[in-house]
């Protein structure tokens, strides 16, 4: 895979560990072991995704992760020696798109990152056909809601919001399915597949798409007791 995965952490036997696991699926991997170093690397390489360790001295993976959010939009994985409901929680809301915790299986590390490559050039497979089949653009050119989904980006009323990977394919996921209810199953499979993970996750995106989406349009609406649904009127 034509691929670069940024990897940090302060122990450097799970960096090489992550990285030499990597380099054998074929990855490009660069090894980072401060926050700092991180945020350098970001500014100097292309990275299309982050496997980071919040435990870190000085500046910890947490803040980051905000950072990195602030200015890119690539997928995080983070690493916690902590099996915490609220550290996960906590690490989603910022800005991360995954969360593992140590001791992991390598095995599974890399099937998560791998699994996020094929959904992508899945999803990115099934727009095309959309839209060949629709002969125009998925975005209705009237809507205040307009999603690229060539760069992951999203304007509301032309101004940029700054969302996950993970945010994006499910604002994208309803957005191309309009007064469908979707339930969270049907979310997760579709956004992440075959990739490990938890239900619950999917919520905590949805509350982090609507607070990022402000409050003049109420684009997501909460089904009980079903799932959600995506509509731009007065349902």
């Amino acid at each position: 895979m034509d691929k670069t995965v940024l990897v940090a952490d302060d122990d450097r036997d799970i960096v090489k560990l992550i990285t030499e696991s990597l380099k054998f699926e074929q990855f490009h991997a660069i090894p980072a072991y401060s926050g700092e170093e991180v945020l350098r690397i970001m500014k100097e390489k292309k990275i299309d995704f982050v496997v980071l360790d919040i435990m870190m001295p000085e500046m910890n993976g947490l803040e980051v992760c905000r950072n990195i959010r602030s200015e890119y939009n690539i997928p995080i994985l983070l690493l916690s020696a902590r099996d915490r409901d609220i550290d996960k929680i906590i690490g989603l809301e910022i800005g991360a798109d995954d969360y593992m915790t140590k001791p992991f299986s390598i095995h599974e590390l890399t099937s998560r990152i791998k699994a996020h490559f094929r959904k992508v050039d899945r999803l990115y497979k099934e727009w095309n056909a959309l839209k060949q089949e629709k002969d125009t653009n998925t975005q209705a050119p009237s809507s205040p809601l307009v999603l690229n989904e060539k760069t992951f980006e999203v304007y509301v009323d032309n101004q940029k919001l700054e969302l996950s990977a993970k945010e994006f394919l499910i604002l994208s996921f309803l957005k191309n399915h309009p007064n469908h209810v979707l339930t969270r199953d049907q979310i997760y499979e579709n956004v992440w597949g075959d990739e490990y993970g938890e239900l619950n996750t999917v919520t905590v995106h949805i509350k982090n798409i609507r607070k990022k989406l402000g409050v003049k349009y109420d684009f997501i609406k909460t089904v009980w007791g079903v799932g959600y649904k995506y509509t731009e009127g007065n349902e």
